[in-house]
């Protein structure tokens, strides 16, 4: 086949419904084979166990990733009250195991509160992140003991839906509850998990969790691997840029400016350190810009 016989992949996001059982890894390659292309990126990683919006970069949208990663995320979990996990969710092993069947309505609010807002949050020790250059999870498998130091984190909404009393295996009464987060990125929500257990004095771990929005991305723009594989769904980057950043549509000149690296004025109505789509006359999305100073300053160029 010749290069002009081959099909070009598109540049843009594919917005995966990822299914349990897969990294976020397993996903990008996946959909290297089904776009074809190695260049293939996902903006803000979801544990295994969980299911939901991953939204994936392909071409040149990977430069928007990183941007795309800083945005709020919406979940859909269950909690269980009365055992913690070595993992904080139900991927890991049951360490302890305590009776909730006692814990009131009242308390659960009152522990939720203490979770609500602007808080710090001690990651879970089997996670991602790097403590001196080794990941916590590697750690933590190692049997090292080390501490993770608490981090900013916003929890704008953490409501509770739905309490089911049930009965762990081994016998002991927990206490299911169905409940709703949003949050900035950065946020674990199994650690949300284990903090209520911990307030509540019984323990606590996540049994499931289903994220149902990254940014202005939610499930109905999701397709899962299957879907994809029979009809690959890219959504311009275009498209994608107008639809998760504040939108700037400047002049050619300016535009031309930017594209050559001048820092040119602009607007007071868009925050500073905000990234920020520019667009052409022609409707040609040309960079991604931020505030610095009143100054233009360029995060990523795609025209």
């Amino acid at each position: 086949m010749s290069k002009q016989q081959q099909q070009t992949t598109p540049d843009g996001l594919v917005i995966v419904d990822k299914p349990s059982g897969f990294t976020s890894h397993d996903v990008v390659a996946k959909m290297r084979g089904i776009a074809k292309t190695r260049r293939v990126g996902h903006a803000g990683t979801l544990d295994p166990m969980a299911t939901g919006v991953l939204v994936l970069g392909v071409e040149r949208a990977t430069k928007l990733l990183g941007h795309l990663a800083l945005t709020e995320k919406e979940y859909l979990g269950t909690i269980r009250l009365g055992q913690n996990s070595l993992t904080d969710d139900a991927e890991g092993e049951i360490t302890s195991s305590a009776d909730a069947s006692r814990v009131t309505r009242d308390a659960i609010d009152a522990g939720i509160a203490k979770l609500t807002g602007d808080i710090m949050q001690v990651p879970s020790k089997v996670s991602a992140i790097k403590i001196k250059g080794v990941r916590s999870y590697k750690r933590a498998r190692d049997g090292e003991e080390f501490e993770i130091p608490a981090r900013p984190v916003t929890v704008s909404s953490f409501t509770v839906y739905d309490v089911r009393d049930a009965v762990a295996e081994d016998g002991t009464p927990v206490m299911d509850l169905v409940v709703s987060v949003v949050c900035s990125s950065g946020t674990y929500i199994r650690a949300l998990a284990r903090d209520l257990g911990a307030d509540l004095g019984v323990g606590g771990h996540l049994t499931a969790l289903r994220r149902t929005r990254v940014g202005p991305y939610g499930l109905d723009a999701a397709r899962t691997l299957d879907a994809h594989q029979e009809s690959l769904a890219v959504m311009p980057i275009a498209d994608a840029a107008a639809a998760a950043f504040p939108r700037w549509d400047v002049d050619a000149k300016r535009a031309r400016l930017l594209l050559n690296g001048v820092r040119i004025e602009m607007p007071d109505e868009y925050a500073p350190g905000a990234p920020v789509a520019v667009f052409d006359p022609t409707g040609t999305f040309v960079a991604l810009v931020e505030n610095q100073k009143g100054k233009a300053k360029s995060l990523a160029v795609f025209a």
